[in-house]
């Protein structure tokens, strides 16, 4: 028979409830824990701005709060400027951008051009300027940046809604069939709203960039689209001479089709901007003017006519400046 000893000085009844009940439940935490933080110049808002992140949302700026058009206009605080701002974006557009605003022209076709001594011939396109007038003036205080807004053609009042009939009401002008905006480098390239503009803009002998949506083929296949070659003619090849083929590889590319693969699919009618094109005539009476060779788009396509980026700014002799000069010559 086992022996069996008692200890009662170690156990009771208290002590076995608060046993069992503690194997079951998990120790609780204190309520109130204290962490010790290092020194205070090794704490980031010693030598850190309050905010974690320099942005105009996070208030690095000295713009107006909730100022939408202002944010074009920030100065940092204290800060290096970003290379990411809309003032960097700007200034880096310094370079890039015409030092006056383009006109608007109508292709009527295209002719040929003929030197009386040489009698060489020399293709050109007729362009046409329809009523071209200044609707509004975008500036960089308001919008962001600089930029005249042209309209061009005759519109029917009837087939307008009232928010664009009170834009051209607004700007004193009749309704325009044709609206375009052109962007300038600084204020000194904004005109005065109601201005007209015409062949005059343009001067002979200068270069301009012509910019038009080229003639739209609709739907097409790759050797119309891309120039394929298309498939065999003969051995063993059966109806499918001008199908493009395979369009990706299976495990080499992933087993898909690669972004940017040359398909069938539309063709044509997107912008295509013809540089520095020379301009060969400018008739006032008539309203037209000549370009040397072709540019893209069908007849009767609207145009977007301004001084080439690529080529020396043309020398551009106002109003005033035309008196002094004729009055220094007498």
């Amino acid at each position: 028979m086992p022996y069996k000893i008692n200890y009662p000085q170690l156990f009771n009844h208290s002590s076995e409830k608060h046993i069992n009940q503690s194997s079951t439940m998990a120790p609780k935490l204190p309520t109130s824990c204290r962490v010790q933080l290092p020194s205070s110049f090794l704490l980031p808002d010693a030598f850190l701005p309050l905010t974690a992140k320099r942005g105009v949302k996070y208030g690095w700026t000295t713009a107006p709060a909730r100022g939408k058009p202002n944010r074009f206009n920030q100065q940092s605080a204290g800060l290096p400027t970003l290379s990411m701002s809309p003032a960097a974006a700007l200034k880096r557009k310094d370079f890039t951008l015409p030092l006056r605003t383009g006109a608007l022209a109508v292709k009527k076709g295209m002719t040929a051009l003929y030197d009386p001594e040489t009698g060489k011939r020399t293709p050109c396109t007729v362009l046409q300027l329809d009523r071209v007038q200044v609707l509004a003036n975008k500036t960089r205080k308001n919008h962001g940046y600089f930029a005249v807004q042209i309209g061009a053609g005759w519109k029917h009042p009837s087939v307008l809604t009232r928010p664009l009939l009170g834009q051209f009401s607004h700007a004193g002008v009749a309704p325009k069939r044709f609206v375009a905006e052109f962007r300038v480098k600084n204020a000194e390239g904004l005109l005065e709203v109601g201005q007209s503009i015409g062949p005059e803009w343009f001067i002979e002998g200068q270069f301009v960039d012509a910019r038009a949506n080229c003639l739209g083929k609709g739907f097409a296949g790759g050797m119309k689209r891309w120039n394929f070659k298309g498939q065999p003619a003969s051995h063993g090849n059966s109806r499918n001479h001008r199908t493009m083929g395979s369009s990706g590889a299976s495990q080499g590319s992933g087993s898909r089709v690669l972004p940017g693969k040359k398909m069938p699919g539309n063709m044509g009618g997107q912008q295509v901007t013809t540089q520095n094109v020379k301009v060969l005539r400018v008739d006032t009476e008539k309203g037209i003017v000549v370009l040397n060779g072709c540019i893209a788009g069908p007849d009767g396509c609207i145009v977007k006519l301004q001084d080439a980026i690529k080529k020396p700014w043309p020398v551009i002799s106002t109003p005033g400046q035309v008196v002094e000069e004729a009055a220094a010559t007498v």
